[in-house]
């Protein structure tokens, strides 16, 4: 099937880009003027009393923000915060009202991947098409203290006390042209006003984030696990319905396994014969692709289940900068 996604990671000068260069430079000139009405106040940013920490990118795709967010969840709690969690609910129906997402929520109501951050952060999750009002739904009905956005970078409404940008290390920034000739909904320069840019795989780089596999878990049968080493097949079927397929595949690959594999597009709702290949090899997906798939697996159907690494430079920056506004917002 054709996708514009083909041509993002080819030269910035193949045919098809060249003729999609109108309309990039017109999406540059809506971000200018969008940009310009901020700054000037023709669009009001609403702030809160409790520091706002955006998780987002630059670029189209996958670039780990997901496993990021439930590890900062994580470290958060472990700091001594309350942390809450706002998301617009891609993959799901449309709300128009703030919702509160339980790990029992249909993935295809709620979004794939509210449902993974509810069911591996244990915190509060609000989705909504409007994120300032998700944000005021989750500070009136819950006692957290610091609110992380998943995704939202271009988000403005939102006032920010902290922002963050995910970097893929692999794939980068493609042609570095804007949509729909590239992959970019901004810039490259927009990252120099960012707080951190955290490059996904460069473990040289000091802000880095690196997903390690940790076990593959049953969707039959959620307490049967395997560690990876000690999975009895090698030949497999792999199911991949996120940003950025291949690098499932070849973790997958690195891991020791023969894949034979199902790329899907990001957000993708499965449905059963889409997982059924009519042989006896397992089936093996993506923890995001698990949750839409779990009402119809077989007993050959795994996911990876993967544990994000953060840099210890990054914490130590992270939280002198999270204190920073909390004591400031105190006073």
């Amino acid at each position: 099937m054709f996708s514009l996604s083909d041509f993002w990671y080819r030269p910035s000068f193949y045919p098809a880009t060249l003729f999609l260069l109108p309309f990039s430079w017109l999406f540059s000139l809506c971000i200018t003027l969008r940009h310009w009405f901020y700054k000037v106040g023709l669009i009001k940013v609403h702030d809160f009393s409790v520091p706002v920490i955006i998780v987002g990118n630059i670029s189209v795709g996958g670039t780990g923000k997901t496993p990021f967010v439930i590890w900062l969840a994580d470290f958060l709690r472990s700091q001594g915060y309350s942390p809450g969690i706002v998301s617009r609910g891609v993959g799901g129906k449309k709300q128009s009202k703030p919702y509160h997402v339980t790990f029992n929520d249909c993935a295809s109501l709620v979004g794939d991947e509210a449902v993974l951050l509810a069911k591996n952060t244990q915190c509060p999750v609000v989705i909504g098409i409007d994120r300032v009002a998700a944000v005021r739904e989750l500070l009136a009905n819950t006692k957290c203290d610091v609110v992380i956005s998943d995704d939202g970078l271009q988000h403005y409404r939102l006032g920010r006390s902290i922002e963050i940008a995910m970097v893929d290390h692999v794939r980068k920034f493609g042609n570095e042209r804007l949509l729909p000739a590239g992959p970019l909904r901004e810039p490259i320069k927009r990252l120099v006003k960012v707080d951190f840019v955290i490059y996904n795989g460069d473990k040289n780089h000091p802000h880095h984030l690196s997903i390690e596999p940790h076990e593959f878990v049953s969707l039959k049968n959620q307490t049967q696990k395997c560690h990876p080493n000690e999975f009895p097949n090698k030949k497999i079927h792999a199911v991949a319905g996120i940003g950025h397929p291949e690098k499932f595949f070849n973790l997958l690959r690195a891991m020791g396994f023969e894949v034979i594999p199902h790329a899907f597009p990001d957000h993708h709702l499965f449905r059963p014969h889409e997982i059924n290949f009519n042989d006896a090899y397992p089936i093996l997906m993506t923890e995001k692709d698990a949750v839409k798939c779990q009402s119809f697996a077989s007993e050959s159907c795994w996911y990876l289940s993967v544990t994000a690494k953060v840099s210890d430079a990054l914490q130590l920056k992270l939280m002198e900068k999270l204190n920073h506004h909390h004591s400031r917002d105190r006073l």
